[in-house]
Order: structure tokens, then sequence, then C-alpha cells
């Protein structure tokens, strides 16, 4: 009863004190979504320093927690003053609000159970609203319904690519996948690591996608979402490959961008396949031999499609192995075929990277010692986090779920795996108490280039991999750290996946999303979020009002270089969500 009446006067002298202020939710950051009940919790208060804070019931009227604030930490890239509020011991379920004197109150969050699984599903089923070649139908797509757009049936052959079997504008057909980012073309190199990375996602955690429907076409036939939404891109890179000599065509492309304007079905513009290249064809294998460990279970509902992936890996393979200077150079290719393309390069000056994931995935598959290159995998210097430029890490992750049935000669180098693995993670988490949003994300302003968000993600994702070696709780409370820089606690406020949280990114640079007519875009895509380089400026994208690397951002469609979204994001967004919900039990 004294707590109970404690907490009573403490909520009657808040109110009056609320009554002689003018609140400002912008000075306190905080994952907009929310938190799970036994997980961390944490919101981030600037400008002058204070000494308590308070969490309120979302209608303001009861108090259930008080807590003191942090001392005061400064951004070391901006020098504005933090204090962190910690309210991990709230455990109790229910709507809140961080109150703050002299400040005001929060956005509303929830502490509940399953806190992320809508915005998980959300980032699935953001790749059904990227399929090319299909009709997006009401009843899965509501208001964001729209005609087919790029049938792709009908595909001429790049003078680049051109062989005597299939020369130049010879006609292929190659529908579906996904449209790649805001544009509608379609690239090998970045949906390799983009469906690489749903692949991965099911095979460690296969008992959770079993429900997790996201309302596509597919749901209910018994396959997960996950895989019917991978297999939809899957199907089109087996497609864009050359079955005469195995290589794989680097993208299927507009010889131009499209205008902003321009739904879909409103592009017709002529399409080309252009160039094999070295990159794109050992993505390829990756992605094929991944696809033949996780369909061979499913044999029943897809007859032959394991064995033919596995063969089509192996086919590419031996045309890498005959083509290893075939790197894509779209400059130099524009000197020597017409039509000139100018649509993303997704160029890779080095494909050593390629060689070992490619290598490895074959290993995993086929226990074919052949494949294994160890002084590859393991460099003397700590490979980088992955991107598509960079696809080395994703060796590890999958021998990470494969550890205990590898070949001896694999299993010789579990040590050198777990030490790759988990020095990069600590390395990860070094000083994050110190800094400024107390998240891995942001400890240097280097953090913040084109695509920040989706390396967000990725950070969030190699923790994982540490949590799974070890099962050090210090790893997943660091990935979960990023969830909340991705739902908003971060420099600049927003949650940066469309349609979550109150302060959410709402003019993405996203063609179907500024061309519907709908106010709102498309939902559960990941923008690209802070960029310190912000290169649309100089095609006139105004309105930056920061030059620090953290506040960089624009919510605009004219913001490609912030505010776009891509594939390969969504992929990283998707996996960190949905591995987080479906690991939430061991926050307790």
């Amino acid at each position: 009863m004294k707590n109970k009446c404690t907490f009573t006067i403490l909520g009657i002298f808040i109110q009056l004190q609320m009554m002689a202020q003018n609140p400002s939710v912008h000075q306190i950051r905080l994952n907009q979504i929310g938190f799970y009940p036994k997980a961390a919790k944490e919101a981030v208060v600037l400008g002058a320093e204070n000494e308590h804070f308070f969490i309120l019931t979302e209608d303001k009227q009861d108090t259930l927690f008080r807590g003191a604030l942090s001392s005061a930490r400064i951004n070391a890239i901006s020098q504005k003053r933090t204090q962190i509020a910690d309210f991990s011991h709230l455990k109790k379920e229910g709507r809140y609000v961080v109150y703050v004197p002299k400040i005001g109150c929060s956005y509303p969050f929830d502490i509940k159970k399953q806190i992320h699984r809508e915005a998980a599903i959300a980032s699935l089923k953001g790749y059904y609203y990227q399929r090319a070649s299909a009709e997006l139908l009401e009843k899965h797509a509501g208001v964001h319904k729209r005609p087919a757009g790029h049938p792709d049936n009908k595909v001429m052959i790049h003078a680049s690519a051109a062989t005597a079997v299939r020369p130049e504008t010879h006609v292929i057909s190659a529908k579906g996948g996904w449209y790649d980012a805001g544009d509608y073309n379609k690239y090998i190199v970045n949906s390799g690591i983009s469906t690489g990375t749903l692949l991965l996602l099911y095979e460690n955690h296969p008992q959770y996608f079993k429900s997790f429907e996201a309302n596509i076409p597919e749901s209910g036939n018994k396959v997960p979402d996950l895989l019917d939404e991978a297999l939809w891109n899957l199907r089109w890179m087996l497609s864009m490959q050359d079955p005469n000599d195995g290589g794989v065509y680097h993208k299927l492309t507009n010889p131009q961008f499209d205008g902003m304007n321009l739904m879909p079905h409103q592009a017709v513009k002529d399409r080309y396949v252009v160039q094999k290249t070295i990159t794109a064809s050992l993505d390829f294998v990756a992605v094929m031999a991944q696809a033949h460990r996780v369909f061979k279970t499913m044999e029943k509902q897809f007859p032959k499609l394991a064995d033919s992936c596995l063969v089509a890996a192996e086919k590419a393979w031996v045309w890498a192995e005959k083509n290893p200077d075939k790197l894509y150079d779209q400059n130099e290719l524009n000197q020597k075929y017409t039509p000139k393309i100018t649509t993303g390069a997704y160029d890779d000056k080095n494909a050593a990277d390629e060689w070992v994931w490619a290598a490895t995935e074959l290993y995993i598959t086929t226990k074919n010692d052949k494949y294994y290159r160890p002084d590859a995998l393991y460099p003397s210097t700590s490979p980088n986090l992955q991107t598509w430029r960079d696809v080395h890490r994703m060796s590890y992750y999958s021998l990470v779920q494969h550890r205990q049935n590898l070949t001896a000669l694999g299993k010789k180098d579990r040590v050198k795996l777990k030490k790759a693995v988990l020095d990069f993670a600590d390395n990860l988490l070094n000083g994050v108490e110190m800094q400024a949003y107390n998240t891995v994300m942001g400890k240097s302003a280097k953090d913040f280039m084109w695509g920040s968000s989706g390396h967000a993600a990725n950070q969030g994702m190699a923790l994982l991999q540490a949590y799974k070696l070890s099962k050090n709780k210090k790893y997943l409370n660091g990935a979960l750290s990023n969830l909340d820089y991705l739902f908003g606690k971060n420099a600049v406020g927003y949650s940066f996946l469309s349609g979550f949280g109150s302060k959410q990114v709402m003019h993405i640079h996203h063609r179907p999303s500024e061309s519907d007519g709908i106010e709102k875009p498309i939902p559960g895509l990941l923008s690209g979020g802070t960029n310190q380089a912000r290169q649309d400026r100089k095609d006139k994208c105004t309105g930056y009002d920061s030059d620090f690397a953290d506040e960089c951002f624009l919510d605009a469609a004219c913001s490609y270089s912030t505010n776009e979204i891509c594939i390969n994001w969504n992929a990283a967004m998707l996996y960190l969500a949905a591995a987080v919900e479906a690991l939430q039990g061991d926050f307790e």
C-alpha cells in the first residue's frame, strides 16, 4: 500500500508539472515499437542535464516506474549531450510513455511478448510488394494493389552478353524476381546476398517459420512463407544462367532508369540481360548450393528443385573457373557496346570474397573437400561486415550453422571459425556502454554510409552468429540494441522501417510508393538511413539540416542516398527482427 500511495502522489505531482511545460517528444529517443518484458529497455534523453525520469501509462494517469538518469554522455560525432533512461526492471506488459521533467513525454510504446513480430512479418512481405511480373491483388496488397509489371518474357541479349548460340538481341524469358530497390531492375549480385540471407535465416530457425505467415498468395500451402518468397526470386535467378555454358548474367535492366512517376505496368522500355560476370556467377553458386540444402527436405512439394539448384551451382562454378577475370566494368562496357547501360552497376573489383562464399557453400552441401579452402577462408586480417560487395562473412555464418556436420578437414578449423566470429562481435561491442545512444550502431562516423540502416541490421546479424556459437547474452543484447536504433533510438529520431513507429519514414525513394497516389508508402521497406556523403545533393535534393554524420538524413523521395530502399537491407532487417523474435525466450 505504501508503494501505491507513493506512486499516486508522484502521479499528481507529474501531472501538475506537465501542465506547466511544453513537452517535446523529439528530445526523447527510443524504440517506438517497444520492448520485451524481460529484456533491456532504454531511452535516450537529449538536452540539459536532468536527474530523474518516470514511466507513465499512455493516458498519463498512472506512474509505473521512477528512475535516475545516467550521468551525461557526449556524442563523439556531434558533441551533443545525452543521458540514458534505463527502465529494464519494468516488466509489466502495457502501453507507456517516458516522462522527463522540463522536457516532457516520449512517443508511446508497448511492453509485450512478440513485440517485433509484426515488423518482422512486414519486412518479409516487403518482398511481395517488390515482385516483378506479378499482379498484386487487393486481398494480399490492400490499398497497394497494382497490375502486373515487367512480364520479362521477351528480354533481349545485350551485345556485351552475346554468344554464337545467344547472339545480340536474341530473346529469352527471365520473369519473376524482385525489383532491386526504388527502381525496376533486377541484379544478380544483390539478389545473391539477399536470397542467401533469407535461406540462412530459415536454416537457423526452421521451426519458427512454420507459423510465420505474411498473407502472400502462397500462404497456407504448407511451405513457410519465408521460403515461398525466397523461391520467387530463386527461380528468376535460375533463369539468368546461360544453359549453354553455365555463366550467369550480371543483371536484367533497362538501359536507363525509369522516371519516378511510373508504376511498374507503365514502365515499358526494352529490357536486356547484360554481360556474364564472375561475381554474379559465384554469388549464384553460393545461393544455389544453399537452396539445395533447404529444398532437399521438401522434395514432395518441389520435385527435383533441389537437384536442379545443385546442378546449376556446379555448372556456374565450372564457368567461373574458366572466366576468373570477368569483372563488371560498366564504363568500359559502354565504350564498346550499345545501348549504353546506366543503371546500378554493382561493380566489384575483387572477387576473392565471392570465391570463398561459393566454395564454402558447395563444400557444406556436397561435403567434397576440394571446395574447402582454409587459407582463403581464414585470412590474416579480419574480413569486413557482410555487404553485397563483400560476402566473405556469409561463409562463416553457414559454417556456424553446419559446424557439427563438416568433414574432418573442416572440423579441424572450428576453433578458427569461433575466433573469427567472436573476435569480430567483441570488436562491435567494445565501448558501446560509453556511447551516446548505447547502441552498437554509431560508434564511428564511418557507420553512416549509404545504406547505414542495412549496416546496423547486418551488425545485429553478426552478433547473433556470435550468440549462436557462445550463448553469451551480451551478443543477443547487442543485437537488440540495433533493433532499438532502427526503430527510433538514433540521432534523427526516425523509425526507418516504413509503416512502423510514431515518427516513421513517409517519403521513401521508391517508385511504386511515389507514384501510386497513396499518402503512406508501401509498408515493411527499410529506408537506407543516415548517410554523411548525401550524394543526391548534386541532383539538387535539398533540405538537409545538419552536417553531422549521424544526422544526415532527409525523409524525401529525392533523397536516394538516405531514403531509398533495397532488398539486401530488407534481408538484414528481416533476419535481425525475426531471429530476435525466435530467440526472445532467451532474454528470460
